[in-house]
């Protein structure tokens, strides 16, 4: 078999068991880095082969082992179809319901709402990366807070199926409030989502345009025609793997509008339409958008350069990213010594996007700022006598789950740590340290001189 086959072999099974690719690779063949070994051309035995092909078939209900050689062929299409392709799911919601890094940030973003200059007909916000969309309702509230009566575009890119649907939850109580909104979802990439518009002329012919005129007044009828796009976010919102690099990408480029039915005449000139979109965005929420290891020309060149082309005179687009420096990742190197994944600092992005704009960086201004104002805090919300006393494990767990989300340590490096019990011995250490656990986020903002 070539790489290639058995590499969509496992990755199939990956989608069908909801199973990360390291812990198949452990489970299969003792050995966490097989799928990126094979990524990497290596070469795999007939009798590892064999075992691949046991353990799939094994796995799966009413499944028995093949012959000697035999390969299992991948199903055509997994009814499943999408999972995280970055973090272990259970790890990140452990993380966001256990510290306030969510509502720091829209507390943060929400300052930026001061500095914009909406124009008719409507303010124009784009998250790129709305997670589990928290982040984005708070700053949706604080955006009706400070411009009630003004119309809504509130666009977002994410490809996570389980997310869209966690941020679907949150419209109906939006729409309520703020009747005059309209939301557009998308999994495009990022030098695409804010315009709507594939690149590619395959992708841009497959692409699938769904509009939803919600009726009725109540979040609880918005909420029951929303539940009702669950059969067409499982069939259309499916992601792959790239052969090139293993990155996650879609599948077909989707579009989901959703805007209430009452206020379609005066929504009309908002609501975009396929072919005929701008992107001109008031605001961009850019939260988290990039993996900490991952280079700072890729930052720049696939994702903030990009969405700093979509803002419009005035318009600011704010970035966040982990920082460091912070008990967190004192806990990591007490494991890891010399561990740092946040090496690139704001400092060096902005520098780099400067760089890929060109020309066209001359209408932006691009604001560092000094660390009191760029760099802020956010905790473990944990009770008081459970960093004071006897810390227990349930405590402990959370925290070091926290500093090793926050941190992007891969599953296969946790396995050893979490047998040993170094990992929670520290995290105690550190806890009883600093009195509780807290990390630090950075920010920085690009603007668009006025016209």
């Amino acid at each position: 078999m070539k790489n290639d086959e058995i590499l969509s072999q496992i990755t199939d099974f990956c989608r069908r068991s909801d199973m990360a690719e390291t812990t198949f690779g452990r489970r299969a063949v003792n050995d966490g880095k097989l799928v990126h070994r094979l990524r990497e051309g290596k070469r795999i035995t007939i009798d590892t082969l064999d075992r691949i092909n046991g353990f799939i078939a094994t796995s799966t209900p009413g499944g028995v082992a093949p012959p000697r050689g035999l390969v299992v062929p991948p199903e055509k299409r997994d009814p499943r179809g999408n999972f995280r392709f970055f973090e272990n799911r259970q790890r990140y919601l452990l993380f966001v319901h256990t510290c306030s890094e969510k509502r720091v940030i829209a507390d943060r973003v929400a300052l930026e709402l001061a500095a914009i200059h909406p124009r008719p007909p409507a303010l124009r916000v784009f998250d790129a990366g709305m997670g589990d969309g928290t982040v984005l309702a708070r700053v949706l509230r604080a955006m009706h807070g400070r411009f009630p009566h003004m119309p809504f575009y509130v666009a977002g890119k994410e490809l996570s199926l389980e997310d869209v649907r966690l941020t679907l939850d949150k419209v109906p109580d939006r729409l309520f409030e703020h009747p005059a909104s309209v939301f557009v979802f998308t999994n495009m990439y990022y030098a695409e989502a804010p315009w709507l518009t594939p690149k590619n002329s395959t992708a841009a012919a497959s692409m699938i345009w769904h509009e939803v005129a919600l009726r009725g007044a109540s979040s609880g009828e918005f909420e029951a025609q929303i539940a009702e796009l669950g059969p067409f976010l499982e069939q259309n919102w499916r992601a792959n793997l790239s052969p090139g690099n293993a990155m996650p990408i879609y599948e077909r480029p989707v579009a989901l509008v959703l805007y209430r039915d009452d206020h379609r005449f005066l929504l009309d000139s908002i609501i975009p339409r396929a072919g005929r979109t701008e992107a001109n965005f008031d605001l961009v929420i850019a939260s988290q958008p990039y993996r900490a290891k991952s280079s700072v020309n890729f930052r720049a060149k696939r994702i903030i350069a990009p969405l700093a082309r979509a803002l419009r005179g005035g318009g600011r687009l704010i970035g966040i990213h982990s920082h460091g420096s912070d008990p967190g990742l004192e806990m990591i190197q007490a494991v890891w010594p010399g561990e740092n994944p946040f090496a690139v600092s704001r400092h060096e992005i902005l520098r780099a996007v400067k760089y890929e704009l060109g020309s066209a960086g001359r209408e932006l201004n691009f604001n560092a700022y000094a660390d009191n104002r760029s760099i802020f805090r956010y905790d473990m919300e944990a009770l008081p006598n459970e960093v004071t006393g006897s810390i227990g494990t349930s405590t402990a767990f959370a925290a070091w789950n926290a500093a090793v989300y926050v941190a992007q340590i891969e599953d296969e490096r946790l396995v050893e740590t979490t047998e040993n019990g170094r990992a929670l011995e520290a995290t105690r250490e550190v806890l009883r340290k600093h009195n509780g656990l807290w990390f630090y986020d950075e920010s920085y903002v690009i603007s668009r001189r006025r016209d």
